[in-house]
């Protein structure tokens, strides 16, 4: 898995209102465009995400399902966009152990299946690290905004 960490300033539980919020992942997930529905019971292990990816008018209808689920700390996602693939996704929220509050974001993140499986690592880490790094600065600010 190819990680980028963030630290933020919200509480792990301000990060996870924003998580748990379906309706809010084109907000923060870089190439998510439009968001369709959103499975009753998010992110309850199984449950979908039914977004559009790309911009107007070459979108593709995709969606991404979890895969594991401890609320309020982790979220682990199969995330798709046919024809290129699969990726597994993991998102795991770790209390800042100083009286100040916050947390540290660690998002992972690499090809499950597909033909983008075939490209060497250094080139899937030089696609994946600046896409994530973005989204995890979107999450922050999204979490860091709604605790106020």
């Amino acid at each position: 898995m190819i990680a980028v960490r963030r630290e933020t300033a919200a509480d792990a539980e301000a990060v996870w209102r924003v998580l748990a919020d379906g309706w809010l992942y084109p907000s923060w997930v870089v190439g998510a465009s439009r968001m369709r529905d959103v499975d009753e019971g998010w992110p309850a292990v199984g449950t979908m995400l039914h977004h559009s990816v790309g911009a107007w008018p070459a979108l593709i209808n995709d969606t991404t399902s979890v895969t594991g689920c401890v609320p309020g700390r982790e979220l682990m996602l199969r995330g798709r966009l046919w024809p290129l693939g699969e990726a597994d996704i993991r998102l795991r929220l770790e209390p800042n152990g100083d009286a100040g509050g916050g947390c540290t974001i660690t998002m992972e993140e690499d090809v499950a299946s597909g033909p983008t499986k075939l490209l060497p690592k250094p080139v899937r880490t030089a696609m994946i690290v600046p896409r994530n790094v973005e989204a995890l600065r979107r999450l922050i600010y999204l979490a860091e905004g709604r605790s106020r």
